[in-house]
């Protein structure tokens, strides 16, 4: 499944203000990268993945339309994937954005 291009529009439209954001194609999906850390992502497998603190996800997690990331039969502590039809976006892209925002900036690597 591609991702979807309702919710990549979406999210855009709500880090357009953000300094320091690039949206690249990453695992089937499109993300959203701010000052080089990931952030929110429109899902190859739909939805949103959302990267959070991981000593709060846990309180995230519903089950339901929020449940923890899985990549390669493994759980990717810090990201979520919530279900884009039951989400209100703008706080789960605020809660990335303040994450990824959080974090070291990452500069580019030179290449040899």
């Amino acid at each position: 499944m591609a991702y979807d291009l309702d919710l990549a529009d979406r999210i855009r439209e709500l880090v357009a203000g953000e300094h320091g954001v690039v949206e690249q194609q990453m695992f089937g999906g499109l993300a959203f990268l701010i000052n080089g850390n990931m952030s929110v992502s429109a899902s190859g497998r739909g939805g949103l993945l959302v990267r959070v603190n991981p000593d709060d996800a846990a309180a995230l997690i519903d089950d339901v339309s929020v449940r923890p990331m899985v990549m390669g039969g493994r759980e990717m502590h810090g990201w979520l994937h919530v279900e884009a039809a039951d989400a209100e976006l703008e706080p789960w892209v605020a809660r990335g954005v303040a994450y990824a925002r959080s974090l070291p900036a990452k500069t580019k690597r030179r290449r040899r």
